[in-house]
């Protein structure tokens, strides 16, 4: 395991307040390892570990606490043979029916402090946020950052270089699993492979009562090949007639809704950023995870613009940053990032190859009359700042510590 400060820096203040606190993410993304550490964080403030109670409900020893009153009344026997305290963890507890009214009952019930996961975001949040009332607090869970898998690498290959880590990194993703087998090319599609059908099974078709699993399929492809791409149901669903299947716009925005909430893409919508208008049409999604994309598709060196801009975008989120596509006039600013009252603009590419590329990337920027930070970020190695806008090699970007 390695430490996940980023996260465990947002968790530390509601440790110990009856507040819930809830983390979301796509599945294996390291929500049960950051329970562990918050345990660990526990042990070491002085708590004793007997007062923990945690269960996994993906484990089918405990098939039978699978509804709300069952896992109540274990709980609750477990809780009186311990004096003082007890600290629940319930992992992926989407499979427990009504799960939330026995969350809220404990809650009230016992003196506890409640630590919950799940890989459906509309799950926990739509249903605590009816049950609980403003009694929880919730954290998204992404893969590991670029920071985060540099970390990790280098204990097992100690002398890599950040280049040579990071042209891993644009293929591998950042799934924690992936460590276990040495990131070795073959196991690692194989198990991001496993990991995408887990998902579609078991956190959109079944969970949707999907019947028509093809078509789900053939969107979700359409839209990893597109991710960073901006389009809409109307063009996805010519598209898809294209390829002799007639859908309904609405039909495609009900699978993509039912994707967002398996939290294996993210949706980003356009600004424009003269206005501060929001603008309807043609939003842009990003994949959960890049590597799923490789895995899936053999494609992330092809399309490695998109890659770079999905790698930027699950950064921006990862550090808390609200995050839309930018217009300014006639030209597209790939992110606008907002986070405490303070912005960002940010151009993605992959080289700077010629006068017309860095034109267009530093002239959308240009164009925006304020005095936010403006960067363009890409993976030339000497810097082409310039009035007022910097550039930074991409894997310095993502390892800096903040951004000015």
């Amino acid at each position: 395991m390695i430490p996940r400060e980023l996260y465990l820096k947002k968790i530390r203040p509601f440790i110990g307040t009856d507040l819930v606190k809830v983390m979301t993410g796509i599945r294996r993304c390291g929500k049960s390892v950051l329970l562990e550490l918050i345990r660990q964080e526990l042990v070491a403030s002085g708590v004793d570990p007997s007062q923990f109670i945690s269960i996994n409900f993906e484990d089918l020893a405990v098939a039978h606490l699978q509804t709300a009153q069952a896992l109540h009344d274990e709980v609750h026997r477990r809780a009186a043979e311990r004096p003082g305290k007890v600290y629940l963890f319930f992992d992926e507890i989407q499979a427990v029916r009504d799960w939330e009214k026995c969350v809220n009952s404990l809650r009230v019930s016992l003196d506890c402090d409640l630590y919950i996961t799940g890989s459906n975001a509309k799950l926990l949040s739509g249903e605590l946020a009816t049950c609980l009332g403003g009694r929880y607090v919730e954290f998204v869970i992404y893969p590991f950052s670029f920071a985060e898998f540099l970390e990790l690498y280098r204990t097992i290959v100690p002398e890599v270089s950040v280049q040579e880590c990071f042209r891993t990194y644009l293929l591998t993703g950042g799934m924690p699993y992936l460590a276990n087998v040495r990131y070795a090319g073959e196991p690692s599609r194989q198990y991001l492979r496993d990991l995408f059908n887990s998902v579609l099974l078991k956190d959109i078709v079944q969970r949707n009562k999907i019947r028509d699993a093809d078509l789900l399929e053939r969107i979700i492809v359409y839209g990893m090949e597109n991710a960073g791409n901006p389009f809409s149901a109307t063009s996805l669903s010519k598209f898809l007639k294209s390829e002799h299947r007639t859908v309904a716009p609405e039909t495609i925005l009900n699978y993509l809704k039912f994707c967002r909430d398996a939290c294996l893409f993210y949706p980003v919508r356009r600004e424009d950023v003269r206005g501060k208008q929001i603008l309807g049409a043609f939003e842009k999604y990003y994949l959960a995870d890049h590597g799923i994309r490789e895995a899936m598709l053999g494609s992330n060196q092809r399309d490695i613009n998109l890659v770079l801009e999905n790698i930027v975008c699950l950064e921006l989120l990862r550090r808390g940053y609200t995050v839309t596509v930018g217009r300014a006039g006639t030209k597209e600013i790939d992110f606008v990032a907002e986070r405490n009252g303070q912005r960002l603009y940010i151009q993605v590419a992959y080289l700077l190859a010629s006068d017309e590329t860095v034109a267009r990337e530093f002239g959308a920027l240009e164009a925006v009359r304020d005095n936010y930070p403006k960067f363009v970020v890409s993976l030339d190695e000497m810097d082409r700042s310039r009035n007022g806008i910097k550039h930074r090699n991409i894997r310095d970007f993502l390892l800096a510590a903040d951004w000015d």
